[in-house]
Protein backbone atom coordinates (compact mmCIF):
# COMPACT_ATOMS: atom_id res chain seq x y z
CA UNK A 1 0.00 0.00 0.00
CA UNK A 2 2.80 2.23 0.75
CA UNK A 3 3.92 1.31 -2.78
CA UNK A 4 0.41 2.16 -4.32
CA UNK A 5 0.15 5.62 -2.39
CA UNK A 6 3.53 6.67 -3.40
CA UNK A 7 2.93 5.55 -7.17
CA UNK A 8 -0.18 7.68 -7.28
CA UNK A 9 1.59 10.86 -5.27
CA UNK A 10 4.22 10.73 -7.98
CA UNK A 11 1.55 10.92 -10.76
CA UNK A 12 -0.33 13.83 -8.71
CA UNK A 13 2.74 15.63 -8.80
CA UNK A 14 2.99 14.92 -12.40
CA UNK A 15 -0.40 16.46 -12.98
CA UNK A 16 0.48 19.73 -11.69
CA UNK A 17 3.54 19.95 -13.20
CA UNK A 18 1.98 19.77 -16.59
CA UNK A 19 -0.93 21.68 -15.64
CA UNK A 20 -0.38 23.66 -18.60
CA UNK A 21 -1.74 21.01 -20.76
CA UNK A 22 -5.35 21.17 -21.31
CA UNK A 23 -7.32 18.35 -19.36
CA UNK A 24 -8.38 15.86 -22.04
CA UNK A 25 -4.52 15.84 -22.40
CA UNK A 26 -3.44 14.64 -19.43
CA UNK A 27 -6.88 12.43 -19.20
CA UNK A 28 -5.75 10.72 -22.50
CA UNK A 29 -2.12 10.22 -21.47
CA UNK A 30 -3.33 9.28 -18.11
CA UNK A 31 -5.37 6.59 -19.49
CA UNK A 32 -3.31 5.56 -22.87
CA UNK A 33 -0.53 4.04 -20.78
CA UNK A 34 -2.37 2.11 -18.41
CA UNK A 35 -4.57 1.12 -21.43
CA UNK A 36 -1.85 -1.09 -23.09
CA UNK A 37 -0.40 -2.41 -19.82
CA UNK A 38 -3.70 -3.42 -18.91
CA UNK A 39 -4.92 -4.87 -22.32
CA UNK A 40 -1.35 -6.95 -22.47
CA UNK A 41 -2.10 -8.62 -19.29
CA UNK A 42 -5.30 -9.46 -20.13
CA UNK A 43 -4.04 -11.14 -22.87
CA UNK A 44 -1.94 -13.16 -21.54
CA UNK A 45 -4.13 -14.25 -19.17
CA UNK A 46 -6.02 -15.37 -21.97
CA UNK A 47 -8.91 -13.18 -20.32
CA UNK A 48 -12.38 -12.24 -22.34
CA UNK A 49 -11.89 -8.58 -23.02
CA UNK A 50 -15.54 -7.37 -22.52
CA UNK A 51 -16.40 -8.60 -19.42
CA UNK A 52 -20.03 -10.17 -18.29
CA UNK A 53 -22.01 -7.21 -17.08
CA UNK A 54 -20.95 -4.88 -19.95
CA UNK A 55 -24.42 -2.11 -18.96
CA UNK A 56 -22.50 -1.93 -15.40
CA UNK A 57 -19.04 -2.14 -16.64
CA UNK A 58 -19.81 1.11 -19.03
CA UNK A 59 -21.42 3.34 -16.51
CA UNK A 60 -18.23 2.55 -14.43
CA UNK A 61 -16.21 3.79 -16.76
CA UNK A 62 -17.78 6.88 -17.45
CA UNK A 63 -18.37 7.56 -13.89
CA UNK A 64 -14.62 7.02 -13.32
CA UNK A 65 -13.75 9.31 -16.73
CA UNK A 66 -16.25 12.18 -15.15
CA UNK A 67 -14.53 11.75 -11.59
CA UNK A 68 -11.01 11.72 -13.79
CA UNK A 69 -12.03 14.49 -15.77
CA UNK A 70 -13.02 17.05 -12.90
CA UNK A 71 -9.94 16.33 -10.69
CA UNK A 72 -7.39 17.26 -13.12
CA UNK A 73 -9.66 20.08 -14.07
CA UNK A 74 -9.81 21.10 -10.34
CA UNK A 75 -5.93 21.31 -10.10
CA UNK A 76 -5.81 23.98 -12.64
CA UNK A 77 -7.11 26.13 -9.86
CA UNK A 78 -6.14 25.03 -6.53
CA UNK A 79 -2.77 23.52 -5.24
CA UNK A 80 -2.55 19.49 -5.67
CA UNK A 81 -2.43 18.85 -2.10
CA UNK A 82 -5.71 20.61 -1.82
CA UNK A 83 -7.40 18.63 -4.83
CA UNK A 84 -5.98 15.53 -3.22
CA UNK A 85 -7.46 15.74 0.31
CA UNK A 86 -10.81 16.78 -1.29
CA UNK A 87 -11.37 14.07 -3.44
CA UNK A 88 -10.54 12.04 -0.54
CA UNK A 89 -13.86 13.15 0.59
CA UNK A 90 -15.90 10.55 -1.62
CA UNK A 91 -16.01 7.85 1.26
CA UNK A 92 -18.79 10.06 2.70
CA UNK A 93 -20.77 10.61 -0.66
CA UNK A 94 -20.32 6.53 -1.10
CA UNK A 95 -21.73 6.02 2.47
CA UNK A 96 -24.56 8.11 2.07
CA UNK A 97 -24.99 6.82 -1.89
CA UNK A 98 -24.99 3.63 -0.35
CA UNK A 99 -27.81 3.80 2.00
CA UNK A 100 -29.93 4.39 -1.19
CA UNK A 101 -28.80 2.12 -3.73
CA UNK A 102 -26.91 -0.61 -1.12
CA UNK A 103 -29.30 -0.58 2.18
CA UNK A 104 -26.59 0.17 4.34
CA UNK A 105 -27.24 2.44 7.33
CA UNK A 106 -25.46 5.25 8.37
CA UNK A 107 -24.97 5.62 12.31
CA UNK A 108 -25.49 8.43 14.35
CA UNK A 109 -21.41 8.47 15.07
CA UNK A 110 -20.37 8.34 11.67
CA UNK A 111 -22.35 11.60 11.09
CA UNK A 112 -20.22 13.31 13.62
CA UNK A 113 -17.13 11.68 11.87
CA UNK A 114 -18.30 12.93 8.13
CA UNK A 115 -18.90 16.40 10.03
CA UNK A 116 -14.93 16.61 11.28
CA UNK A 117 -13.66 15.84 7.97
CA UNK A 118 -16.48 18.50 5.66
CA UNK A 119 -14.77 20.81 8.54
CA UNK A 120 -11.28 20.12 7.35
CA UNK A 121 -12.66 20.99 3.71
CA UNK A 122 -13.91 23.97 4.61
CA UNK A 123 -10.62 25.05 6.58
CA UNK A 124 -8.47 24.10 3.04
CA UNK A 125 -11.54 25.91 1.15
CA UNK A 126 -10.70 29.72 3.16
CA UNK A 127 -6.71 28.79 3.66
CA UNK A 128 -5.66 26.97 0.20
CA UNK A 129 -3.20 29.28 -1.65
CA UNK A 130 -5.49 29.65 -4.60
CA UNK A 131 -8.43 31.32 -2.87
CA UNK A 132 -10.42 29.74 -5.42
CA UNK A 133 -13.83 28.25 -4.49
CA UNK A 134 -14.63 27.32 -8.38
CA UNK A 135 -11.59 24.68 -7.89
CA UNK A 136 -12.97 23.22 -4.83
CA UNK A 137 -16.45 22.74 -6.13
CA UNK A 138 -15.00 21.19 -9.40
CA UNK A 139 -12.58 18.32 -7.73
CA UNK A 140 -15.65 18.04 -4.82
CA UNK A 141 -17.73 16.77 -8.26
CA UNK A 142 -14.93 14.59 -9.01
CA UNK A 143 -15.02 13.02 -4.86
CA UNK A 144 -18.85 12.31 -5.55
CA UNK A 145 -18.34 10.60 -9.12
CA UNK A 146 -15.44 8.47 -7.40
CA UNK A 147 -17.91 7.38 -4.92
CA UNK A 148 -20.48 6.45 -7.73
CA UNK A 149 -17.62 4.69 -8.74
CA UNK A 150 -17.28 2.58 -5.60
CA UNK A 151 -21.21 1.51 -5.49
CA UNK A 152 -20.74 0.48 -9.11
CA UNK A 153 -17.66 -2.07 -8.26
CA UNK A 154 -19.92 -3.31 -5.54
CA UNK A 155 -22.69 -3.90 -7.62
CA UNK A 156 -20.05 -5.33 -10.16
CA UNK A 157 -19.14 -7.27 -7.42
CA UNK A 158 -16.42 -10.64 -8.20
CA UNK A 159 -18.83 -11.27 -11.56
CA UNK A 160 -16.07 -9.28 -13.68
CA UNK A 161 -11.95 -10.11 -13.63
CA UNK A 162 -10.67 -6.85 -11.75
CA UNK A 163 -8.56 -6.34 -14.86
CA UNK A 164 -11.78 -6.22 -16.92
CA UNK A 165 -13.30 -3.40 -14.63
CA UNK A 166 -9.77 -1.28 -15.26
CA UNK A 167 -9.49 -1.98 -18.81
CA UNK A 168 -13.10 -0.63 -19.51
CA UNK A 169 -12.32 2.13 -17.58
CA UNK A 170 -8.89 3.17 -19.35
CA UNK A 171 -10.74 2.35 -22.91
CA UNK A 172 -13.23 5.46 -22.39
CA UNK A 173 -10.81 7.45 -20.44
CA UNK A 174 -8.69 7.19 -23.22
CA UNK A 175 -11.14 7.69 -26.57
CA UNK A 176 -12.96 10.60 -24.24
CA UNK A 177 -9.11 12.33 -23.83
CA UNK A 178 -8.51 11.70 -27.16
CA UNK A 179 -11.47 13.11 -28.28
CA UNK A 180 -11.47 16.08 -26.23
CA UNK A 181 -7.50 16.50 -26.96
CA UNK A 182 -8.15 16.74 -30.90
CA UNK A 183 -9.73 20.45 -30.21
CA UNK A 184 -7.44 21.55 -27.41
CA UNK A 185 -3.83 19.63 -28.39
CA UNK A 186 -0.23 21.11 -27.47
CA UNK A 187 2.25 19.76 -28.57
CA UNK A 188 4.84 18.41 -25.99
CA UNK A 189 8.29 18.57 -26.36
CA UNK A 190 10.19 15.67 -25.59
CA UNK A 191 10.89 15.80 -21.99
CA UNK A 192 7.03 16.59 -21.56
CA UNK A 193 6.11 13.21 -23.51
CA UNK A 194 8.03 11.29 -21.47
CA UNK A 195 6.16 12.51 -17.78
CA UNK A 196 3.06 12.63 -19.94
CA UNK A 197 3.45 8.90 -20.76
CA UNK A 198 5.02 8.44 -16.63
CA UNK A 199 0.74 9.55 -16.02
CA UNK A 200 0.05 6.41 -16.59
CA UNK A 201 2.98 3.93 -15.74
CA UNK A 202 2.61 5.45 -12.30
CA UNK A 203 -1.33 5.02 -12.65
CA UNK A 204 -0.82 1.82 -13.34
CA UNK A 205 1.62 0.45 -10.68
CA UNK A 206 -0.65 2.53 -7.99
CA UNK A 207 -3.69 0.59 -9.46
CA UNK A 208 -1.89 -2.56 -9.23
CA UNK A 209 0.04 -2.03 -5.67
CA UNK A 210 -3.17 -1.02 -4.10
CA UNK A 211 -4.94 -4.58 -5.27
CA UNK A 212 -2.21 -7.04 -3.83
CA UNK A 213 -2.08 -5.29 -0.46
CA UNK A 214 -6.07 -5.69 -0.59
CA UNK A 215 -5.35 -9.55 -1.88
CA UNK A 216 -2.42 -10.13 0.86
CA UNK A 217 -4.25 -8.68 4.14
CA UNK A 218 -7.72 -7.91 5.15
CA UNK A 219 -9.17 -4.51 4.21
CA UNK A 220 -9.34 -2.72 7.85
CA UNK A 221 -5.97 -2.88 8.35
CA UNK A 222 -4.29 -1.71 5.10
CA UNK A 223 -7.04 0.68 4.07
CA UNK A 224 -5.95 3.47 6.73
CA UNK A 225 -2.57 3.47 4.92
CA UNK A 226 -4.14 4.53 1.82
CA UNK A 227 -4.35 8.38 3.19
CA UNK A 228 -1.11 8.20 3.47
CA UNK A 229 -1.17 9.32 -0.21
CA UNK A 230 -2.59 13.00 0.99
CA UNK A 231 0.97 13.30 3.37
CA UNK A 232 3.07 12.05 0.18
CA UNK A 233 1.49 14.58 -2.21
CA UNK A 234 1.54 17.10 0.38
CA UNK A 235 5.61 16.73 0.81
CA UNK A 236 6.18 16.31 -2.65
CA UNK A 237 4.78 19.46 -3.78
CA UNK A 238 5.99 21.27 -0.90
CA UNK A 239 9.64 20.62 -2.04
CA UNK A 240 9.53 19.83 -5.66
CA UNK A 241 6.58 22.39 -7.10
CA UNK A 242 7.17 24.72 -4.59
CA UNK A 243 3.76 24.76 -3.02
CA UNK A 244 2.45 26.66 -0.03
CA UNK A 245 0.44 25.25 2.79
CA UNK A 246 -0.34 27.52 6.23
CA UNK A 247 -0.82 25.72 9.22
CA UNK A 248 -4.72 26.09 9.16
CA UNK A 249 -4.45 24.36 5.51
CA UNK A 250 -2.61 21.20 7.44
CA UNK A 251 -5.13 21.40 9.64
CA UNK A 252 -7.85 21.06 7.30
CA UNK A 253 -5.99 17.90 5.69
CA UNK A 254 -5.71 16.52 9.23
CA UNK A 255 -9.40 16.68 10.05
CA UNK A 256 -10.15 15.30 6.68
CA UNK A 257 -7.95 12.21 7.39
CA UNK A 258 -8.67 12.03 10.94
CA UNK A 259 -12.40 11.38 10.40
CA UNK A 260 -12.37 9.69 7.48
CA UNK A 261 -10.22 7.43 9.78
CA UNK A 262 -12.42 7.49 12.62
CA UNK A 263 -14.97 6.52 10.36
CA UNK A 264 -13.29 3.14 8.99
CA UNK A 265 -12.06 1.98 12.29
CA UNK A 266 -16.20 2.26 13.98
CA UNK A 267 -17.04 0.64 10.78
CA UNK A 268 -15.03 -2.44 11.40
CA UNK A 269 -15.89 -2.19 15.22
CA UNK A 270 -19.49 -2.63 14.29
CA UNK A 271 -19.00 -5.38 11.75
CA UNK A 272 -17.24 -7.22 14.38
CA UNK A 273 -19.40 -7.14 16.84
CA UNK A 274 -22.48 -7.83 13.74
CA UNK A 275 -19.98 -11.22 13.41
CA UNK A 276 -20.17 -11.68 17.16
CA UNK A 277 -23.77 -11.97 17.00
CA UNK A 278 -24.09 -14.59 14.65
Amino acid sequence: MLLSTMSFAIMNILIKYLIDYSTFQLVFFRSLGSLIITFLILKTKNVYLWGNQKKLLIFRALSGVIAMCFFYWGAHYISIGSAVTIRYVSPIFAAILATFFLSEIIKPFQWLFFLISFIGVFLIRNFDPSGSNMGIIIVLVASFFSAVVYILISKIGKGDNSYVIVFYFMLFATCIGGVGSFFSWKTPSISDYILLISLGIFGFFGQLFMTKAFQNEEVHLIAPFKYIEIVFTLIIGFTIIDEKYSVLHLLGAFLVIFGLLLNIFYREKNLKKTKKLF
